[in-house]
């Protein structure tokens, strides 16, 4: 599907179908007027009209007046919303799924016409145009890579196999909260160290950032830079060896397993 052939609707738009819709027009993929954006209430969504976006409480009409669809409700509210949908639905539609832990057989299992389903799941810095977003499909190579060039516009995408989803959303989408955490270890030992509590936030912050362009930027392994940082009998060094000593790489593994193990049981 080119992105260029309809509009789009957004169905439940949230924070996360908000930032979507304003990536796609920022970066001129679409025009706002191509893109509708649903919500039972309208008061969440009624600011965007000025923005010259459509928005609707009428999922129904919203699909038939689009090709790509995305869903971006609660996994709990998507059998109504598909139940809704459904007579507006055709062959010729794409739906886009952003919805955690509802596989792409469970939403075609709702559909009363075979229509492509395609799953992607950011993360929250989507909202600053940095999301990580993990895609996957399981019908033609060409629909996951239309929802690719819409990510793109809002960070980094990558194309995965379906069943590595569950991976992508404790590495990517809980993997914020996993990183806030050290922010906020780090400010506190900032703080300790002298630091006002901002100055020491800033620091970290940056760091954390520089770190990350780092590696993004170089390509090279963490263990590479790791090695241009740490000189004999320095202090970085020290500092490494007794994180190691109390488990930090070991407790941040473990932590991920144990929400990969908890979202796999979740039903």
């Amino acid at each position: 599907m080119e992105l260029t052939d309809s509009n789009i609707a957004i169905l439940g738009a949230g924070n996360l179908g908000i930032a979507i819709a304003q990536g796609i027009v920022e970066e001129k993929l679409k025009d706002a007027g191509q893109i509708c954006l649903t919500r039972r209430n309208l008061d969440h969504v009624g600011h965007l009209k000025a923005k010259g976006f459509q928005v609707s409480s009428n999922n129904l009409e919203a699909v038939t007046q689009a090709k790509m669809v995305l869903l971006c409700v609660q996994p709990k509210q998507l059998p109504k919303l598909l139940e809704q949908i459904n007579p507006g639905l055709t062959k010729d539609h794409l739906l886009v799924s952003v919805i955690t832990g509802v596989s792409i057989a469970e939403i075609k299992s709702h559909l009363k016409v075979e229509v492509p389903v395609v799953r992607a799941m950011p993360n929250t810095a989507i909202a600053i145009g940095e999301s990580m977003t993990c895609i996957c499909s399981e019908d033609s190579k060409e629909d996951a890579l239309a929802v690719q060039r819409i990510f793109n516009a809002l960070g980094k995408t990558l194309i995965i196999e379906e069943k590595l989803m569950q991976a992508a959303t404790v590495l990517g989408a809980s993997g914020i909260a996993f990183f806030m955490r050290y922010l906020r270890a780090a400010t506190q030992g900032g703080v300790q160290m002298g630091f006002h509590s901002e100055d020491a936030q800033m620091i970290a912050v940056q760091t954390a950032k520089g770190a990350a362009s780092l590696i993004l930027e170089n390509g090279q392994h963490p263990e590479v830079e790791i090695d241009k940082v740490t000189t004999p009998e320095g202090c970085t060094i020290a500092g490494l060896n007794e994180m190691e000593h109390r488990g930090l790489s070991s407790a941040l593994i473990k932590g991920l397993m144990v929400s990969y193990d908890k979202i796999k049981n979740i039903k």
